[in-house]
C-alpha cells in the first residue's frame, strides 16, 4: 500500500507534459526591426514582415506547432470558437508562448469579443513587447471600443517599430486629420 500512495504522488509530476521554452528569436527579430526602419519606401518590406511571422509563429514543439496550426485554419475557416477552445489547449499548454495569445485575441477580435482580445493581447505583450502584431491587434481592438486616444498611443508604437503597417492609415493628427 506504502508504494501506491508513493509511486500516485511523484509519478504524476514525471509524466506530466510540459511545454519547452520557445526558440529565442529575439536577435533575428530585433535585425528585421532594424530594417524595416531603415527602408526608404515599403517595398522591402514585404519579405521582412513574412520572416517575422515565421518567427512568431515557430512554436516551441511538434504538440504546440500542431495546436498553434489548427487554432489558425479553425480562424481562416471562421471557426472563431472552435479556434479559440484550441488556442486555450494551446495557452495552457505553453503559457509563456506570446504567439498563442496573440492568435486566439485574433480570434476574438474577429468575434467582436474586444474585452477578450484585449486581455490576450497584453498577455503577449508582457511576454514580448515588441510583437508589432499584437501591437497593432491592440490598437485595432482598442478602436473597437471606442478608446481612439489610446489606440493611436499604441499605434504609434507599432509604427515606431515597423513604418511600413498598413494600419499607419489609421494615424489621426492632434487636429483631427489623418495622415
Amino acid at each position: 500500500m506504502k508504494w501506491i500512495i508513493f509511486c500516485s504522488l511523484f509519478a504524476t509530476p514525471a509524466f506530466a507534459e510540459t511545454c519547452p521554452a520557445a526558440a529565442d528569436h529575439s536577435v533575428r527579430q530585433a535585425e528585421i526591426i532594424a530594417s524595416l526602419q531603415g527602408l526608404w519606401d515599403g517595398t522591402g518590406a514585404r519579405p521582412l514582415r513574412q520572416e517575422l511571422w515565421n518567427l512568431w509563429t515557430d512554436a516551441p514543439d511538434v504538440r504546440a506547432q500542431e495546436l498553434l496550426d489548427r487554432g489558425m485554419r479553425q480562424r481562416e475557416g471562421f471557426d472563431f470558437l472552435g479556434s479559440r477552445d484550441t488556442l486555450d489547449q494551446l495557452i495552457e499548454y505553453c503559457p509563456d508562448y506570446a504567439e498563442g495569445y496573440n492568435q486566439r485575441a485574433f480570434s476574438s477580435f474577429l468575434r467582436q469579443d474586444f474585452d477578450a482580445a484585449l486581455y490576450d493581447l497584453d498577455a503577449a505583450l508582457a511576454i514580448m513587447p515588441t510583437h508589432i502584431a499584437a501591437l497593432s491587434g491592440k490598437a485595432l481592438t482598442l478602436m473597437g471600443m471606442g478608446r481612439v486616444e489610446e489606440a493611436q498611443v499604441i499605434l504609434r508604437e507599432a509604427l515606431a517599430l515597423n513604418p511600413w503597417l498598413a494600419e499607419r492609415s489609421l494615424i489621426v493628427e492632434p487636429d483631427g486629420e489623418e495622415i
